[in-house]
């Protein structure tokens, strides 16, 4: 064994541990405006003396700022600071042993033990001397204090050593010999939208305002604006539009995925390009670039964002394909690849290479696309399976874009593994879509969460939860029917933060599923519908009513703040969220077809919910009011009236409920 030396530098403080930080700091963790970053340390030395830790950080557009950490128990250590700017935070931790603080808690559990006189008259010179080291090796204007207080420790002044005054004087300009500094970590601070959005997807070329037509025609983006106030009222946050660009025509898919579109056949969006254009063109039929701009400027004036969705795949008509031949992976013969998952072929797409021989150029391309509609007033994009492009280039053109524009928001269509979404989300992307569409259970939706917001998973990776899309209609939609799409909606808007729906076929229940496969029937993807937008019988009263409660609640406002309550049924799932003095329960009856009872088992010390009075709890969906006693209280959900309850749950002071009983 080789000799080991002597340590030139050493501290009696180890510093165990720092976090939030992901893969040790390789990547940021991420916060919003808004939230407060907390940051713990977990800190020890030997013996039983005091440490004391600070926090330094700083936006990189400013200067570094400090706060003491304070000891939470079991050696943890703790400060936060507020989330205000866009941008990427950094911190840093600093300890030593607080010797002073040392020196008062040993000085005072010897006065209040009865030491002798003479060992408290030692002890004070021991502490005086400790004041006058700081006292000379500081610039401040502490120094006379310091040395104020030197004289009285020294003079016999007992109560004086014991002052919370001379604690933090000496604290403050304490020398920091033997201090243990962290590595410097970083947080990136995402737009408010990135925490808590209501997305809303619809297809603009169904806009159509009637559906009384035999055949409903093609919208533009002028009709489509005319939904935007409808969308607006109904709570969402976002309107998302899918691919708004010319589309192929050269092996064109038809009504349902037919192999071979019939005359008169939009085709699918996502086959984006045509002798018209392509990524950073309009569909003429959508009524061109000045209809898109007059869309995004009445979506701003309402304070919706527009999303846009973003593929980077081409059809076969693309002007790419002409103009850049080696952009895209070719067979031995020289003829382009079309995209295809064996036994599916997708022949109206053409998949682009990234790692071609012309990759830069390609790269550079891929990014001036998101320049471009940043150009044009975008700033929300939901990005087509990113999964399948490498994660080098979305690690330099989204790092790449926030430097200019570090208010963009970049949703991943990845249902893929749960590593590769997690790692798209350490190269930048605020949120993505999530597995929620498939965990139904009681079971499945715990863990499911838990692993989302009790692990360090939490600092890096933002669910958008999303009952359905153009591509996915869930078996539990279909059979569930209205109370399931219920549900599944107050399930996503309350369990997540940001949350969205494919809004048209959700809102009226349409669960009809094409034959074999977890879609729509008669898919948007492919034909134009027309939709009863004004339709009394729709959710739509159910959905703004979700959407005014998220926005009156701070509690549905973040995601880490859930916790499940225990029920005694399988069928009842039930989960609080508080922020501040708001507190929220949910309890949702997850069968759609059959009623179902039980009670509730809320730890009340937790909660910060009295045991010595009742509660009110107030549900938001039915207006009713409920007063409990108690943590064991009796709930009872039918799935044909309404299958769930959003309580705020008020804690009535004994005065309340006093004026009560004598009115």
């Amino acid at each position: 064994m080789p000799e080991k030396k002597l340590p030139t530098n050493w501290s009696r403080v180890v510093l165990a541990w720092v976090k939030p930080k992901v893969d040790d700091g390789k990547w940021p963790a991420k916060r919003s405006i808004g939230e407060d970053a907390t940051i713990w340390a977990g800190l020890i030395v030997d013996g039983h003396d005091k440490i004391a830790a600070e926090l330094f950080y700083r936006h990189e557009d400013d200067q570094e700022q400090v706060d003491r950490m304070q000891l939470r128990y079991n050696d943890e250590y703790f400060a936060r600071f507020p989330i205000e700017k866009l941008g990427r935070y950094t911190y840093r931790v600093r300890a030593w042993v607080d010797q002073f603080a040392t020196w008062q808690d040993q000085f005072r559990r010897r006065v209040e033990g009865g030491d002798e006189e003479y060992e408290i008259q030692s002890e004070l010179k021991e502490g005086a001397a400790l004041l006058r080291r700081a006292s000379s090796e500081t610039t401040s204007s502490d120094a006379k204090a310091l040395a104020a207080y030197a004289d009285a420790f020294e003079a016999g002044d007992v109560k004086k050593a014991l002052e919370r005054q001379v604690l933090e004087l000496a604290q403050n300009n304490d020398p920091r010999e033997g201090a243990v500094v962290s590595d410097t970590y970083e947080i990136d601070a995402d737009p408010e939208l990135a925490r808590f959005a209501a997305w809303y997807e619809f297809f603009p070329r169904s806009a159509e305002m009637s559906s009384e037509k035999g055949s409903p025609e093609h919208a533009t983006l002028d009709d489509a604006a005319h939904l935007l106030p409808r969308i607006k009222e109904l709570g969402f946050d976002i309107v998302y539009l899918p691919p708004v660009h010319p589309i192929g025509r050269t092996h064109r898919k038809g009504k349902d995925n037919a192999p071979k579109a019939r005359a008169g056949e939009p085709g699918s969006p996502w086959a984006i390009g045509a002798k018209e254009g392509g990524h950073k063109a309009i569909h003429p039929d959508l009524g061109g670039m000045k209809a898109f701009d007059r869309f995004v400027e009445k979506a701003n004036s309402l304070r919706l964002q527009v999303a846009l969705d973003i593929a980077f795949q081409t059809s076969p008509d693309h002007p790419y394909v002409k103009a850049h031949p080696d952009w895209f992976k070719q067979r031995p013969d020289g003829t382009i690849r079309y995209a295809e998952n064996p036994p599916k072929k997708y022949q109206d797409v053409y998949p682009l290479n990234f790692e071609s021989d012309e990759w830069q150029s390609l790269w550079q391309e891929m990014k001036s696309v998101f320049e471009f509609w940043i150009g044009h007033g975008v700033r929300i994009f939901r990005v087509d399976n990113p999964h399948t492009k490498p994660f080098a280039f979305w690690e330099w053109c989204i790092l790449e874009l926030r430097r200019a524009h570090p208010d963009l928001i970049f949703l991943a269509e990845a249902f893929s593994r749960p590593k590769i979404m997690y790692q798209l989300a350490k190269l930048g992307y605020n949120n993505s879509y999530t597995y929620f569409t498939w965990r139904n259970t009681k079971e499945e939706i715990i863990e499911y969460c838990r692993e989302l917001y009790d692990t360090e998973i939490a600092e890096f990776f933002r669910p958008n939860f999303w009952p359905n899309t153009p591509d996915i209609l869930h078996e539990y939609l279909v059979h569930g029917g209205r109370p399931a799409h219920v549900i599944r909606l107050v399930l996503a808007s309350t369990l997540s933060s940001a949350y969205g729906l494919y809004g048209p076929p959700y809102e009226h229940v349409d669960n009809r599923q094409a034959p074999g496969r977890e879609e729509y029937a008669n898919n948007e993807k492919y034909e134009v519908r027309s939709w009863s937008w004004n339709d009394t019988n729709s959710l739509q009263p159910l959905m703004k009513r979700i959407n005014r409660i998220r926005h009156d609640n701070p509690a549905l406002q973040f995601m880490r703040n859930l916790t499940f309550v225990d029920t005694d049924s399988p069928h009842l799932i039930a989960y609080t969220k508080k922020k501040g003095d708001n507190l929220i329960l949910v309890v949702v009856n997850l069968d759609p077809y059959h009623e179902h009872q039980g009670m509730l088992h809320l730890p009340l010390k937790d909660l910060d919910i009295p045991t010595d009075r009742p509660y009110e709890v107030h549900d938001l969906i039915g207006g009713e009011r409920y007063y409990w006693s108690g943590p064991n209280n009796f709930v009872k959900l039918n799935p044909h009236v309404s299958p769930a309850h959003i309580f705020k749950v008020h804690v009535r002071t004994t005065r309340e409920w006093d004026f009560d009983y004598y009115m």
